[in-house]
């Protein structure tokens, strides 16, 4: 199977310190590559490699089998990369169906980016659609700022998804969450595979053992591990390194 998304190689200092240090891995078609390691591991700078954050010192990415360096993430974004961020990022004053708006202008053509929003027709319809995939459609015209932490992040997923992306990068997007959040967010994660591959990082083990097809392990920004979860759990050198020890 070919691959959706390729890191081959990516590398980045930052003042002596190799953050990611040629990291390799690629994330199959609609399936969920979960990235994982202790705090301070580089994960949440390889998803800014990968999503042009941040330029890498070596090293580039293959989405759909086409090979891109040094791009800047609207244009990544235009390619297909879509992602939310560990720190919830959205417009709070907008409301719910105002912020999947804004994100799904993308999908019209440029003469209508700045025309009036009754003419932008497709990134109208996604709104609609996202709202009730989402559960949301309640919330349409509530400001994104009054809604609960668990609504805040399943919107942002949804922003994220706006413009049809082929590569989701969720970046621990169950942070915070309540239990029945976690366990619903889980859920919805794992439908989305039907339509895009999703990149995750993520700190609850239980949760990506259970949703992940993929793991690749980090560890002082390298990669220490990268395989199906239940051969990664089994790796000692994942066990001392992550959980703190190896089984006998």
């Amino acid at each position: 199977m070919k691959p959706m998304l390729e890191a081959r190689n990516l590398a980045v200092s930052f003042g002596g310190i190799h953050a990611v240090d040629g990291v390799t891995f690629a994330a199959a078609p609609n399936q969920i590559t979960t990235v994982i390691g202790p705090n301070g591991a580089g994960k949440s700078t390889l998803f800014n490699l990968i999503s042009g954050a941040v330029r890498p010192h070596r090293g580039h990415i293959v989405l759909d089998g086409k090979r891109h360096e040094h791009m800047r993430p609207d244009r990544l974004r235009e390619l297909g990369i879509g992602r939310s961020f560990q720190i919830t990022n959205l417009f709070f004053e907008l409301t719910v169906a105002e912020n999947l708006r804004l994100a799904a202008q993308l999908l019209e053509p440029r003469k209508h980016w700045l025309v009036p929003v009754r003419r932008s027709t497709l990134a109208g319809q996604r709104v609609g659609e996202l709202l009730e995939e989402f559960h949301l459609a309640g919330k349409a015209d509530e400001r994104a700022g009054d809604l609960s932490h668990g609504e805040q992040r399943r919107l942002e997923i949804a922003v994220a998804l706006a413009a049809r992306p082929k590569v989701l990068m969720l970046d621990e997007p169950t942070q915070g969450m309540s239990h029945s959040d976690t366990a619903e967010t889980a859920r919805l994660i794992r439908a989305l595979t039907d339509s895009v591959t999703v990149l995750l990082i993520e700190h609850d083990i239980g949760l990506v053992m259970d949703i992940s097809d993929r793991i690749v392990v980090m560890h002082q920004g390298r990669k220490l591990a990268d395989g199906p979860p239940a051969e990664v759990r089994a790796d000692p050198a994942v066990q001392a390194a992550y959980f703190g020890h190896a089984r006998s």
